[in-house]
């Protein structure tokens, strides 16, 4: 059985329980790799500072808000303990409309193609988390094309409604980013759930984190370069 998620690396270890289970759900470092990626495809060409936030806010809110209390709901086990799934819900449900409001927004100004791109992640955000048609989408192709890809595609599509050869370059790279990421995350749970090898669990959670400060700084560097 998988340990309680609390103890994990990426959970704060002061606080109440509440407050951590509630950090915790967010999944930080994959949430910022994922909206790093965003950041990516902003800054492939030409961007303007706004719209490089918005589209941040968008798939922090889509991604590290809803797309994590839905995949509470949908999943088998219960590794933050047994959360209320009508206010996870609810929640999911009001922060999903904000991003998505904010993403027609630009749509509707100027930037058609997140149009595609926006009913792309909706469909991924619901059939991965949820686990819908079998759990036939909860797999490995599934998390790059909707984690890696379609995010750098959205940051270059809300500055130029477009997807340049730079844009295609830095998918490939997110991509492999994110293969390692997944890779390393499965065997580290499952380490932790057959209570495996500590010094394998630490080297897991060692590649985890360099991954994670790897990404964020070479994306503040990206940006002053970029500004």
């Amino acid at each position: 059985m998988l340990q309680d998620r609390t103890s994990e690396w990426f959970v704060p270890k002061f606080g109440s329980r509440n407050f951590r289970v509630t950090i915790g759900l967010l999944f930080l470092p994959y949430t910022s790799i994922v909206t790093c990626f965003v950041a990516w495809g902003s800054l492939s060409g030409s961007f303007e500072t706004e719209r490089l936030i918005a589209i941040c806010v968008i798939y922090f809110l889509a991604l590290g808000v809803s797309a994590h209390l839905l995949d509470a709901v949908g999943g088998k086990t219960k590794p933050w303990g047994d959360l209320p799934k009508r206010k996870l819900w609810t929640v999911a449900m009001i922060v999903l409309g904000i991003a998505f409001t904010i993403g027609m927004y630009y749509a509707f100004l100027d930037s058609p193609l997140l149009f595609a791109i926006g009913i792309a992640e909706g469909f991924f955000l619901f059939a991965y988390n949820l686990e819908l048609f079998g759990g036939k989408f909860h797999n490995n192709s599934s998390t790059i094309f909707s984690w890696a890809i379609l995010p750098v595609f959205a940051g270059s599509a809300i500055q130029t409604n477009s997807i340049s050869l730079e844009t295609i370059v830095l998918c490939g790279i997110s991509s492999v980013i994110t293969y390692v990421l997944i890779s390393t995350s499965r065997k580290y749970k499952h380490l932790r759930r057959d209570n495996g090898n500590h010094s394998e669990i630490k080297r897991c959670e060692v590649i985890l984190k360099l991954l994670t400060i790897g990404v964020l700084v070479g994306t503040a560097i990206f940006f002053i370069l970029r500004f």
